[in-house]
């Protein structure tokens, strides 16, 4: 592994010289930092992530990770979140890569493989790298240094990861993303749901119906895949939004209630806690910072 993790930090110091980039390979991000950084809130889209150099911890919910290069990280759904490094310098910078996880390149993937017994419903989860997944990640890497190649061997290339992260998942998980009857596929219909509508008042009557269970079956399982209630989610998900509004229209009254808030204090209180200012403030930084992706980088 020592080997494949040096040629892995040799491309990623050549094709990430700073901050996030995203990649001549479809879905490979790479994201390089000098220093530790305070909490970023944000949506995690499903993905797997190494570390190549540094450590760093997610908090999702009431639940806190720290993944490093000896683990990898695996966010199943979308997942409000907030990341931090906590191991970087300008002489031995963090370096990590992320890769999204293609549902119905897992779906084909898994037809052949033998159903695993599920051991829990985590919407993410930090195991283990293993040398034969490393060796994976590092061939698709290879291939920003090949592009001529990437349209042939990159496709194949990702199935070997997923079939590799299927064989080191002692959970399940991972073949739960792709099967449609599984309760992490149930539970992430509600998510998107809950995405989809946001502003609106949750009706866990609803969300309980599109998941094929109980009220309280899908708030424990709910609870079990996001580390939060679904209102806690619909509300992160109210504010992280609001921030995106705020950037173009700078009226916190009429953002908040755009975003399904009744009262503005209410709102401005809530979104003071998650990022650490007032709407008015918060918004007047950001407009002088660069445009922040949709989802950002574990």
């Amino acid at each position: 592994m020592h080997d494949d993790l040096n040629r892995l930090l040799d491309i990623a110091h050549r094709h990430c010289p700073g901050g996030l980039v995203e990649t001549a390979l479809d879905g490979v991000r790479l994201n390089r930092v000098t220093a530790p950084t305070a909490p970023v809130p944000g949506v995690y889209e499903p993905m797997f992530c190494v570390i190549l150099q540094g450590a760093k911890m997610v908090t999702i919910g009431d639940r806190t990770v720290r993944y490093d290069p000896s683990t990898y990280f695996v966010a199943s759904v979308e997942l409000p979140a907030a990341g931090c490094v906590i191991e970087a310098s300008a002489e031995q910078p963090y370096l990590g890569l992320s890769i999204t996880i293609d549902r119905a390149l897992l779906a084909s993937g898994l037809a052949d493989l033998p159903e695993r017994p599920v051991g829990r419903d985590a919407g993410f989860f930090v195991s283990g790298v293993t040398g034969e997944l490393l060796g994976s990640v590092r061939r698709l890497i290879e291939l920003l240094d090949a592009p001529q190649d990437i349209a042939v061997l990159a496709p194949l290339i990702r199935r070997e990861i997923l079939y590799r992260l299927v064989q080191s998942d002692d959970s399940g998980t991972i073949q739960q993303i792709a099967r449609a009857d599984s309760r992490l596929s149930r539970i992430h219909r509600a998510i998107h749901q809950i995405r989809a509508h946001y502003e609106q008042p949750l009706s866990i009557d609803l969300l309980a119906d599109l998941a094929g269970m109980s009220r309280a079956s899908f708030h424990r399982h709910f609870k079990a895949a996001t580390a939060m209630s679904p209102l806690q989610y619909q509300k992160a998900m109210r504010l992280q939004e609001a921030r995106r509004l705020l950037i173009v229209e700078a009226n916190a009254q009429s953002t908040a209630h755009r975003v399904g808030y009744e009262s503005a204090s209410q709102f401005s209180r809530e979104y003071a806690r998650m990022f650490g200012l007032p709407p008015a403030r918060d918004a007047e930084r950001l407009r002088g910072a660069p445009p922040a992706p949709q989802f950002v980088e574990i």
